[in-house]
C-alpha cells in the first residue's frame, strides 16, 4: 500500500473513498430522531459526549413532556436536568436547552435560524451543532460535521492527522466538494458505527481496508 505523494494522487484517493461511501451507505441521514428543527437542535445538544442511541432513548419522552419551544423555554432547568440525566453533563445541557428556547422565541420569532452566525449565538450551539442543524434541517452546506467518528476515521484513513474538530473540518472543507459536505459526515458516522469502531475495528470486513493506513488495524 503506497501513500499518495502529490495532490493528484490525494484527489484520486478522496474520490475513491467517496465512491465506497456512496456504495456502502447510499441513503443514510442524521441518526438523531426528530420531527422538527428545534427537536433536532435539542437532540444535537444532548449528543455532546453521549451516543446517538442513548439520546434517541431519551428524546421521545422528553419531546412528549415538552412538545413546543415555549414549553422548553418555561421549563425548570433543574427538573429538565433530571429528564436528560442519562445523557451526561445534564445540568449544562438543561441550561443550554432552556436558554436556546428562550433566545429563539425572543430573537428569532420562534424559528431556529438559518445561518451559522445566528446559530452560534444560541446557547449550546457550537459549530458542530450548527452544522448539524443547517445541513440536516435546511440542506445548507455551511461546513462539515466533525464528531468523534469523523475525527477518528479521518485520522485512520490519513485524510488528515489534525487532532481537533475545528482543524479537521478545515481540511475536509478543502478536500471535499461542497455538495458532499453534508452526506459525507452522515456516511462517516455510520461507517464508524458499523466497521471503524473505536476499539477493535472490523478491518477484515471494512470496504475501505485497502485505503487505510491505521496503525491499530485488527484482523
Amino acid at each position: 500500500m503506497t501513500r499518495p505523494k502529490n495532490a493528484e494522487q490525494r484527489k484520486a484517493r478522496i474520490k475513491k473513498i467517496l465512491e465506497i461511501l456512496d456504495l456502502t451507505y447510499p441513503k443514510v441521514t442524521c441518526a438523531l430522531h426528530h420531527s422538527n428543527t428545534f427537536e433536532l437542535l435539542v437532540a444535537t445538544i444532548l449528543s455532546a459526549q453521549c451516543t446517538d442511541a442513548r439520546v434517541n432513548m431519551v428524546t421521545p419522552g422528553l419531546f412528549k413532556k415538552y412538545p413546543t419551544i415555549a414549553d422548553f423555554a418555561c421549563a425548570d432547568p433543574k427538573r429538565l436536568a433530571q429528564d436528560v440525566h442519562s445523557t451526561g453533563f445534564y445540568n449544562n445541557k438543561a441550561k443550554s436547552i432552556v436558554g436556546a428556547a428562550k433566545r429563539i422565541l425572543l430573537h428569532f420569532g420562534g424559528e431556529v435560524p438559518h445561518t451559522m452566525e445566528e446559530l452560534l449565538t444560541i446557547p449550546g450551539a457550537a459549530r458542530k451543532t450548527a452544522n448539524v442543524v443547517l445541513g440536516t434541517a435546511y440542506g445548507i452546506a455551511s461546513g462539515v460535521v466533525v464528531d468523534t467518528h469523523v475525527l477518528r476515521i479521518s485520522q485512520r484513513l490519513a485524510i488528515t492527522q489534525m487532532s481537533t474538530p475545528e482543524r479537521v473540518e478545515k481540511v475536509l472543507i478543502k478536500l471535499l466538494p461542497q455538495d458532499r459536505w453534508i452526506q459525507f459526515s452522515h456516511q462517516m458516522i455510520h461507517h464508524g458505527r458499523t466497521f471503524c469502531v473505536a476499539r477493535k475495528p472490523k478491518c477484515n470486513k471494512c470496504p475501505m481496508d485497502d485505503l487505510c493506513y491505521a496503525k491499530d488495524k485488527t484482523y
